[in-house]
């Protein structure tokens, strides 16, 4: 399961919980004569709700969601307000998965930044209202939640971390493996989006592939294209992204980089191969193909089709050559 999709889960399931809980809460006051409370309860069960549509309409593009945070902050400020118009110190009882809720859904900074802002808050109302012993009882309850929260997200982001760098990339050439390439473009398509930078990819293919598969072997053409990775890795900027396709085709992602600086890059790329000698075949080539980000281009697959297509075409000029496959609009 990728990262996005377990996201996606997480963030739907605490969503239903929440939105559930809520909704018991609500009716448990209806029951007892709390209107009030009840309209409140059902208004909040019905935002957490539209927090678990959201997320199913971004299921995609969960590391770059940016609506949770406005999601979170509606209902942590709806449950500061109940508490403080409320007469009965139930209400601040509601904050408690709410707590959980922030450290689930948020990244950690934003997400501890938050209950620590509604912990602190809560607690001072508290005070106003019932008198410092009740809450200081309350608030080492929330802080306790609020720090095992916290120490169970930061052990789930070390492991997360770890076990995604062993997944992503290949210890011996240290590129990316290909079937990450899908996700981890849909993320940069939606942060070029976001930020108004440019983006550009580049697809490698070894030319004659077959012919020295067939004549040395498919260990030389895996030799000849881990070579060919170190080299590249000596060309392209830290924040560009390599993947390993299959034994002869290489994509590229490059954040910040308009359509002039994809064309220096792979002809730059070109040129270098080409230029070197490589054992045991002594040279050899790439077919290189480069596109940009356009304004329409919302799925991955429309960039990475076009950089294929370009490499296609520089193959069936001979080879060694580099093609654009422009587009109309820039990002």
């Amino acid at each position: 399961m990728t990262e996005t999709r377990l996201r996606t889960r997480t963030h739907g399931i605490a969503y239903l919980l929440t939105a559930l809980f809520l909704l018991m809460l609500g009716l448990l006051n209806l029951r007892y004569g709390f209107y009030g409370l009840f309209f409140v309860a059902l208004a909040m069960a019905v935002l957490a709700g539209s927090g678990l549509a959201y997320t199913i309409m971004n299921r995609r593009q969960q590391l770059t969601a940016k609506g949770h945070f406005i999601v979170l902050c509606t209902l942590n400020g709806a449950v500061l307000a109940t508490s403080a118009a409320s007469q009965s110190q139930a209400a601040s009882h509601w904050a408690m998965p709410l707590l959980a809720l922030n450290l689930l859904i948020l990244p950690a900074r934003e997400g501890l930044g938050l209950s620590l802002l509604l912990l602190v808050l809560m607690t001072l109302l508290l005070m106003l209202k019932a008198g410092t012993t009740e809450a200081l009882a309350a608030f080492g309850g929330m802080a306790m939640l609020l720090g095992t929260g916290a120490l169970a997200v930061r052990r789930y982001s070390t492991m997360a971390q770890s076990a995604n760098d062993l997944t992503i990339i290949d210890p011996l050439t240290g590129a990316h493996h290909g079937r990450f390439l899908d996700e981890n473009l849909q993320q940069e398509i939606s942060r070029a989006k976001a930020t108004g930078h440019p983006l550009s990819v580049i697809a490698l293919d070894i030319d004659h592939a077959d012919e020295v598969a067939t004549l040395h072997g498919n260990d030389t053409l895996t030799a000849l294209q881990r070579q060919i990775i170190q080299q590249l890795f000596e060309i392209i900027r830290a924040g560009d992204t390599l993947y390993t396709l299959s034994q002869s085709t290489l994509f590229l992602i490059l954040p910040f980089t308009p359509e002039e600086g994809a064309r220096v890059i792979a002809e730059r790329i070109r040129r270098t191969i080409a230029e070197r000698q490589w054992l045991p075949v002594e040279s050899s080539s790439v077919s290189v193909g480069c596109t940009t980000c356009l304004s329409a281009d919302s799925e991955s697959n429309a960039l990475i089709d076009r950089a294929h297509n370009g490499a296609s075409q520089a193959r069936k000029t001979g080879g060694n050559s580099v093609r654009f496959a422009p587009g109309s609009v820039a990002l």
